[in-house]
Order: C-alpha cells, then structure tokens, then sequence
C-alpha cells in the first residue's frame, strides 16, 4: 500500500521542451519604399494632367492682324498685251535630200557627212555629202552598156555596107546582062521569028531583073536605117540613164546656198524626237536642215482673237527670251493675219490670230526655234496717279480705295482711268503720297 501510495503522490518528472530558435522573418522597409515610390509617381501624374488641362483652358490672345499697304505714286503707265511664240529666220534656205532622175531612184539616201549644228557656214560651203558609192557603181555598168551599144551599133553599120555592096554588085549584073540581051536583040531581022521571040523575052526577064534588084536596094536601105535608129536609140536610152546617174551623184554633195547658221531639222528615229545626224536615211525630197540668216530674226507668235484689234502694224514691243531670262529685245510688229484659226480637239473653238514681229538689232543667242514671248505696247500715260489694282474695291457699284487716316482707314470713292495688268490710273480722289490697303480693313472709318 504503501508503495502505491509513495508512488501515486510522488509528482511525475516532466520533460522539458527545447526552446524555439529565433527565425529570422523579413524586413517590411523595403516594400514600405516601394509604395512610396508609386505614390510619389502617382501624383506626379496628376500634377501633369491637371496642368495640361487648366494650360489648355486658358484663350491665347488674338494676334493683330495688320493690314498691308501701298503708296499712291505718280509716273507713266503702259498698257501691254503678252502674246508668245517661237523665233524664226525671216532670210534662210532649205536643205532636202535630192530629188533623183534615174529610174531607180526609191532608194533611200544615207548621210555620211554633216555640217556642225550651230555653226555658221559660207555660201558655196559642203553642209552635207550623201554617200554615192552604190550610184557610181551602177554609172560604171551602165557606161559599159553604153559603150556596148555603140559597139553594136558600129558593126551593124559594116554588116550593112556589106549587104548594100552585094545588092549593088548585084544591080550592075543585071544591068550588064540587060543591055547584052538588049543588043542580042537589036539583030533580031536576020533571026527566025523564035530566034526573035526568044530574045524579046531574054530582054524583058533581064528588065524585070534590073528593076527587082532595084526596088530591092530601096527596100534595104529602109530596112537598114530603121535597124540602125533601134540601135542608136537603145544606145541613147542607156546614155540617158548614165547621164541621170552621173547628175544624181554630183547632187549628192550639197552645199550651202546662203551664208548663214545651220540648223537641224526634227525627225523621228525610233519612237523619239531627235536631230539628223550622220548614218540617217533620207529620201528624195525629204528637208533635213535648214541655213538661216540669223541677222533677220522675227517672232512668230499668236493672240486670241479678242484681244487682236488693239493690235496694229508698227507698234513696239519687249520681246523676253525663255532660254535667256536676262535678255531683253526691241521689236515691231511686221504682219497681222487677217483669218483667225482653231487648234485641235478641245482647243478647236479657241480662236488666234497669227502675226509676226520683227527684232530689232542682233544677238549671237537668237537662233530659230527658241520660245519667247512679246509684250505689245497698246498705249501710254506719261504722268498720272498710279496705284495697285489691289487696292481698288467694288461697292455699291462704285470703285472705292481705303485711304490710311491715323491707325484707322477711310473708305473713299474714286474715278479711275486706263489700267494694266498691275496698276491702274487714278484720275480724281486721292493725291501723291497717300496710303491705300491692298485688302480690305476689318474697320472702316465712315
């Protein structure tokens, strides 16, 4: 008992639990960093966007808008109509391909040498050689024909004389043995009457001989003119045809029929536009260049039909160079055409008048062909008030111009006079000096 009892109120020994180690856990400054770094981003952001937005609500201010001026001024005033064309020499000569006799003479025709263009030449100077050589080729086979002809020609003569001397041998037979039957016959007394009718026969078969030789010597030579006349003329038809030959070839060198600038005709080789040139093919006929007298230079120009009668012979003008800006020309109309002409498709109810206008003195730089135009003097002022047409207004009818009065503009009526493309005279409502507005004010002084 006493040992259950011991054993039951002795306390049971407990066991002691290790103590838990300390594990290191994870520092919260950093994250606490990085949200303060969002935040700060963050309103940034917004601080950016709330100034845009108030920096847009705010009105710029308005720019004044000024207006642009012009001074009235006085000096002379023309009035000028522009019409353009092309230069042209009013002396020159055309150059084309010879026109060939012989019979073959579809041939084309090839360019072997050429005259510079652009230069100037001399009158009698070689400007272009066609090559020949095909030609004289030809004239040497006709001359041999020609010359075999004559050959021909001789030798049927000998055959002739030949045949002429048998006949005529022949004629002075029959003539013998006429007069032997004839003398044969004059003894016919003492013959028996056969004797004599033979004789009588004798004679007239030698008679009948004699005249049939006879008609034959005139039927030979007939015969025999007419066959030398076809020989001479077979031999005349080939010297003919050496002889077109021969005056083909000495066309074949060309040479300039006036001194003056050699200047190439436009032709089209495959497709394109282009200058003659050496190795080209021309045919009979066919114009390649042209000699011009540069010192006669004219302006070939057309104006609308509309415009044409301000247009008179005489008149003066400024003629202005595409290819030369700076250069400027006198010149004088020469010609006004009297018939008005269309142009193509659409253009074709558009009517102008041709007309020419001659250039006054001389310029290396002039040469045809160059596009240009001329302005035409129509009429002059030589002193009045001149302003801009820019500033002249319609209102009401009535032409006004707003005059500069302090910061402000006046609206002030006027009476005009000629005007041109630019300025216009003012005849009565504004003086010398004053400023007018090119546009129209925003304010007007009433």
């Amino acid at each position: 008992m006493s040992a259950f009892a011991s054993s039951s109120s002795a306390p049971t020994p407990v066991r002691e639990q290790p103590a838990p180690k300390a594990v290191p856990g994870k520092s919260r400054e950093p994250l606490r960093r990085r949200w303060g770094w969002l935040l700060f981003f963050l309103v940034l952001v917004c601080a950016a966007i709330t100034g845009f937005v108030l920096k847009s609500r705010v009105r710029k201010p308005q720019p004044t808008i000024e207006v642009r001026t012009a001074r009235v001024t006085r000096g002379p005033l023309e009035i000028r109509l522009r019409c353009s064309g092309t230069t042209s020499a009013r002396s020159y000569a055309n150059i084309s391909a010879p026109m060939m006799r012989g019979p073959d003479s579809g041939r084309a025709l090839v360019l072997i040498e050429l005259a510079k263009p652009g230069s100037f030449v001399k009158k009698g100077d070689v400007v272009a050689q066609i090559d020949a050589q095909a030609i004289k080729d030809h004239v040497d086979d006709i001359d041999a024909l020609v010359q075999q002809a004559e050959a021909d020609v001789k030798q049927r003569r000998a055959e002739q004389a030949i045949e002429m001397e048998d006949l005529r041998q022949s004629l002075r037979q029959a003539k013998a043995d006429l007069e032997k039957a004839k003398l044969d016959n004059s003894a016919a007394e003492i013959r028996t009457a056969i004797d004599r009718e033979q004789l009588q026969l004798s004679v007239e078969e030698m008679e009948a001989q004699y005249k049939g030789i006879q008609k034959d010597i005139r039927t030979t030579e007939e015969r025999q003119k007419a066959e030398i006349r076809i020989l001479e003329l077979t031999r005349d038809r080939h010297a003919r045809h050496r002889d077109r030959h021969k005056g083909d070839v000495t066309k074949f060198t060309i040479r300039a029929p006036i001194p003056g600038l050699v200047v190439m005709t436009s032709v089209w080789r495959g497709g394109d536009m282009g200058q003659v040139q050496e190795g080209d093919q021309v045919y009979p006929g066919q114009p390649f260049m042209k000699i011009v007298d540069p010192s006669s230079m004219v302006l070939e120009a057309t104006m609308n039909q509309v415009e044409s009668e301000a247009v008179r012979i005489g008149q003066t003008a400024e003629i202005n160079f595409d290819a030369f800006p700076s250069l400027r020309m006198e010149g004088e109309i020469e010609s006004v055409g009297a018939l008005a002409t269309g142009g193509w498709r659409e253009n074709y109810y558009i009517r102008n008048i041709p007309i020419k206008i001659a250039l006054k003195g001389h310029d290396s730089r002039v040469i045809p062909d160059l596009s240009a135009s001329a302005d035409i003097l129509i009429a002059r002022t030589k002193d009045a008030l001149l302003v801009p047409r820019a500033a002249v207004r319609q209102e009401d009818g009535k032409p006004v111009v707003f005059v500069k009065q302090g910061e402000g503009f006046e609206a002030r009526t006027v009476e005009l006079g000629a005007a041109n493309n630019v300025q216009v005279a003012v005849v009565s409502g504004l003086s010398e000096g004053q400023q007018v507005a090119l546009e129209r004010p925003a304010s007007v002084n009433r």
